[in-house]
């Protein structure tokens, strides 16, 4: 049974806030969740109040505040079933990628998930998602069976390629535009470990070793999953002291392939680019698979992030990025490998148009506003190497007009996601999101 928690009771600011404290949600009613009934009733009530509905569960991307809205928490949803023999998983509204991949190892099989174990599984794959399987397989969305979703009549409705196709093709990219999904069934695929770890250079290489991966990164298989963080670290003593203090290239590695031998080679190639101060590349089972980025999750942070979409990262492109992303840029920087799978149309058309990416570019500030001019500034320079698009999963709170919005998808797309929205959501109640607004208003 849901609990329903008003401002001023005593577990109201708690179930507000997510991981990001970007955006402070203070909703009129907080709806915590346990099964699609509550989730019925809740978008009901907010259907009768006329307020928005918001949709929370780990909270890694905020996008709007959810004042005065109906916010459901879906982490009490979080069963996930898997079918060892069909290769599929049922999964919960409100599971994270860490419950799916324990169900998935024991045969022997993985889902799409993220570089983070610890975010929701749904609110990722309805954003795209790109993981360290997506070079290989594609993107998350491109392999979802179906969705069980409370659309803003306050109806539950399946949503597959046979039932509401229209629906599909939108929730698949759409983010959540369309209603609070219940739960996903997705494909999983037989990984039962990788090659993976990173290996991390001092800032006396890291020029070169961003020269060096540029060249790597244009040679690699599909089954090669890497990117690469910028990050200078504080001189704390609680820091490793092979970090404090020190300007940081991360190499991130994940090899899938079945012929490790060439995998071993591969990561060889980038060792030879200079010492490492950290080299943590192993043979991983897949649910050690969350080590590669080792990515925070334990301490809220309010992070500021925008992304840029890139045609290639050559010689030139990696210049123009040792000179605003080195030693004293105060942000964080990502770079990561595109292409493969993830160029390909998927076999069930979605919303996910912009698949001419060879690299995003991601660039986490803090709420300084100096330090949030220069990261744009990073991204400017940077924009003649750039497709003029961006990736949903990788926007933040600065990004959520709809001009902002629809750079993520084809003109034709974003229009086609407008009359859907028109037609299953006209009065926008699930706007408390990086919105499309519905055709006509």
């Amino acid at each position: 049974m849901s609990i329903v928690i008003r401002p001023g009771e005593p577990e109201y600011d708690a179930l507000r806030s997510g991981f990001n404290l970007a955006v402070e949600h203070r909703p009129e009613l907080i709806v915590d969740a346990t099964c699609a009934a509550d989730v019925v009733a809740a978008v009901r009530l907010a259907s009768d109040r006329g307020v928005p509905v918001g949709v929370l569960n780990t909270g890694h991307g905020p996008s709007v505040p959810a004042d005065g809205a109906v916010l459901i928490r879906t982490g009490r949803m979080s069963t996930v079933d898997v079918d060892p023999a069909r290769r599929v998983a049922r999964v919960e509204g409100g599971a994270s990628w860490r419950a799916v991949i324990e169900a998935a190892a024991p045969h022997g099989l993985a889902p799409l998930n993220g570089t983070s174990p610890h975010v929701g599984a749904v609110g990722y794959t309805l954003g795209g998602g790109v993981g360290l399987l997506a070079r290989r397989f594609g993107f998350a969305a491109d392999h979802v069976r179906w969705f069980d979703v409370v659309t803003a009549d306050g109806a539950h409705r399946r949503v597959s390629a046979e039932e509401n196709p229209d629906l599909f093709w939108a929730m698949r990219g759409g983010g959540g535009n369309f209603g609070v999904v219940t739960a996903m069934e997705i494909d999983l695929f037989a990984v039962p470990g990788v090659l993976g770890g990173e290996l991390c250079f001092g800032p006396e290489v890291f020029e070169d070793v961003l020269h060096g991966y540029a060249r790597w990164a244009a040679e690699v298989p599909d089954t090669m999953a890497s990117s690469v963080l910028l990050l200078d670290y504080p001189d704390d003593p609680a820091m490793p002291p092979e970090l404090r203090g020190r300007h940081i290239t991360h190499v991130r590695l994940a090899y899938s392939g079945d012929n490790r031998a060439e995998g071993h080679r591969l990561v060889e190639r980038l060792r030879r680019l200079g010492p490492r101060v950290v080299d943590t590349v192993r043979e991983l089972p897949y649910t050690e698979i969350g080590s590669i980025h080792h990515e925070p999750v334990d301490v809220p942070v309010p992070a500021f992030d925008r992304n840029i979409m890139l045609r290639d990262f050559d010689q030139d492109a990696a210049a123009t990025l040792a000179k605003h992303a080195g030693p004293g840029a105060p942000y964080l920087v990502e770079l990561r490998a595109w292409g493969g799978a993830l160029s390909r149309p998927a076999a069930v058309p979605n919303a996910i148009g912009r698949r001419d990416a060879a690299f995003s570019l991601l660039a986490i500030s803090d709420p300084d506003v100096a330090n949030r001019t220069r990261r744009d500034a990073l991204l400017t320079a940077m924009r003649p190497y750039a497709t003029g698009a961006t990736f949903p999963n990788f926007s933040g709170v600065e990004d959520t007009s709809p001009d902002a919005v629809s750079l993520a998808y084809h003109p034709d797309d974003f229009a086609r996601l407008r009359r859907i929205k028109a037609a299953t959501d006209p009065d926008n109640v699930f706007r408390i999101n990086f919105n499309v607004p519905p055709e006509g208003r």
